[in-house]
Parts: structure tokens; sequence; C-alpha cells
């Protein structure tokens, strides 16, 4: 198959999962194109079978904000007119399904004239925030409903979409993936962790955007309480916007020496395979992609039960969740985990058992391919 997919490309799940999808689907033989103001993330090879389309937005004076939408519309069509593409599949629903319905009427109005189905997968924030703001609401709710396949991240977002939007058409749920042969806890990785802390000390990871969502300053305060009990380094990897506030707040504790930022990474898995427990105290996730990417890595999330966390993560098996805020319990489970080696590795070993067993992409991708397949009869 050819594909169009849209994502944004930024440090974020949708954008992770988006671009992970296409170069799996590309190593199976399909044809992938990538269309986006940026080149996403974690597009940094250079592989067969994978193309790049970059949507460029006109500045006039006329315009305070450029109508980004209405540029993407027309590259959609522009290349899937040039490349013959079967379907375009876009994530988030605000504004890249919009863009694709109108990319798929302008090649229905214009000579040649062809079908061009679309995919909309929703990841969450266009569901639980963006869509919840009345202005958005109705067109997200339309979005949706013109999409020839839908699909959502989990249970929990398939639920909350057809309660606040009350759509009618069928919503699959295709869970998120994660490469179980490239994250892994390689040995020749191991020897990274003396450049991050010493031989006695302990390794917590966070990974995420920096957004508020994600509660980045819970996490200076479990590692504060989890630092005072077990010798610990604290990696953190990402960017956004709580990033100074959660330095600052380090200082404070006194602990800024121990926690170490390391911003952006292309290839986190490395990261993830040294470390022993991943934090994840965020306020909402429509899935938790970083605590599978964790598991995998037999590293052990301690998250909160919030959203399709509990889809992925077992509570006292693959892992431990508790209550939003509750730092105090999120501490006490990283001290306890962390203080018994034997404990540790057993669970570890659960996580990446669950993972492998239920969230490998070489159980996922079929379902998305599938899922085309039907897209493209219904539009036959």
């Amino acid at each position: 198959m050819k594909i169009g997919i849209t994502c944004y490309p930024t440090y974020g799940g949708s954008g992770v999962v988006a671009t992970e999808l296409g170069l799996e689907l590309a190593r199976r033989d399909h044809e992938i194109h990538f269309i986006s103001y940026s080149q996403p993330i974690r597009l940094t090879d250079g592989a067969p079978n994978i193309h790049y389309h970059e949507v460029e937005v006109s500045r006039y004076p006329l315009f305070e904000y450029p109508p980004y939408d209405l540029a993407l519309a027309t590259r959609m069509a522009e290349v899937s007119q040039l490349y013959e593409l079967d379907l375009l599949h876009v994530h988030y629903a605000i504004p890249h399904s919009v863009s694709a319905m109108l990319a798929k009427q302008m090649l229905a109005a214009t000579p040649p004239r062809r079908k061009l189905p679309f995919v909309t997968t929703l990841h969450g924030t266009d569901i639980t925030l963006v869509g919840l703001d009345r202005s958005y609401l109705p067109i997200t709710r339309f979005s949706i409903e013109q999409s020839d396949g839908v699909t959502a991240i989990s249970q929990y977002l398939r639920a909350r979409t057809i309660k606040v939007f009350d759509v009618k058409n069928h919503i699959e749920v295709i869970p998120n993936f994660v490469n179980c042969d490239e994250y892994l806890r390689k040995p020749e990785w191991q020897e990274q962790r003396r450049e991050y802390a010493s031989d006695d000390e302990r390794i917590l990871v966070h990974l995420s955007n920096f957004r508020p969502v994600k509660r980045v300053l819970d996490v200076i305060e479990i590692f504060d309480r989890v630092r005072k009990k077990i010798p610990s380094k604290l990696l953190l990897i990402g960017d956004g916007p709580d990033r100074s506030q959660a330095e600052w707040l380090a200082v404070q504790k006194g602990i800024h020496d121990h926690v170490l930022f390391l911003g952006k990474q292309d290839r986190v898995q490395e990261k993830l395979a040294i470390s022993d427990v991943m934090l994840l105290p965020s306020e909402l996730e429509s899935f938790g992609l970083a605590a599978l990417e964790a598991m995998a890595c037999e590293v052990v999330p301690i998250a909160t039960r919030v959203g399709g966390i509990p889809e992925v993560v077992e509570h006292g098996v693959t892992g431990f969740l508790a209550d939003v805020g509750d730092v105090d319990t999120m501490a006490r489970y990283a001290i306890d985990l962390l203080g018994d080696e034997s404990a540790l590795r057993a669970m570890g070993k659960r996580a990446r058992d669950g993972a492998r067993a239920r969230f490998c992409s070489s159980k996922i991708i079929p379902l998305y391919e599938d899922f085309y397949r039907r897209v493209l009869e219904r539009a036959a």
C-alpha cells in the first residue's frame, strides 16, 4: 500500500507512535509518505520506502495566524495525486482530519477525480483537551464522523470519545506499540550506567514533553523522598514548559547534582535500558507510551491510576499505580522496590513479558494493515 501519514512532529506520544508506525510499515514493504510542517522527531535516518514532504505555510500581513490547515490540505492533495496514494492516515483530529477531508474532496472534484479515503487516529489531547473547548467541539465531532476509519489508542479513549462527542461511527481500538527487538536491556549498553551513576546507586527515569499534565514537579518530589533512603540518580528525558520549574525545585531541595536533565534524545531506549524505575505521575494519560517503552526495557513503571495506564500496567505485577498527586505512596513503592534487588529484577522481567505479550509491534502493525484493507474495501 501507499500511505500518507500526518502527525505533529514534536516530542510527544502521538508523533512518536505515528513515526514508528510509518517505519514499521516501510519495513513491511509499504510505501510511506510523511506530510508535515517539519520532519518528525524520530525520523532521523534515511530508510527505504520512506518519503518526507514538507508543508510550507505562506506568511502574509493579512493573516495574523497563517492557515496551516489549508496549506496542509493542499499538500496532502498534491502528494496523494503525484504519488497515487491509497489512503491518508492522520494522527489527531484537529486539524489533521479536517485537512484530510478537504484533500479528499479536492481530489474527488478535480479531474482525473480519484478517491482518497482517510483514517483518523485519536491520541487523547485532541479529545480530552482541544475537543472539549466549545469552539472546537463541533468541528472535532464532524471530522471524526467524516473519517473513513477511526482508531483510538485505548479502551478508555474510545469510551471517552463516544461519551463526549456522541459519535455514531465505529471506533476501533488499536493500542500503542513498541519494537521489542529495539527496546530491551542490551548488555553493551550497561556500561553507560557509569556515566550517570556509581555502582552503588539506582537510576530513576522520567520521559515526557514536560507539559503541566505530566506533573514533572511531582517527579522531583518523589525522587527527593527516594534519594533520602536510596542512593540514586534521576534522569529526565525530554523538554518543555515545566523544565525550568523542575530545575529550580531540584535546587531548592538540594538534589540538583543528582537530577540530570538530558533534554530530547533520539534513542531513548539506550537511556531506559540502564534505568531501574520509571516515574510517570501524570494527571492524565490516554495510554502511557513512556510506561510501555520502559517495561520493554525491564524498567518498572510507577505511575498514576488514570486514563489508559491501567490497560498497560498491571498493579503489583508489572508495575505500581497510585492516585494523582500521591507522591508519598509512589515514593514508598520506589523505595521498597529499589531496596530489594531480587524483587526489582523479577518485576522488571514481568514488565517486559507483559509488553511482549500484548504490545510488540509484530502484534500491532498487522492490526493496522488489516484495518487499512477494510477501509479501502469499503471505499472502493
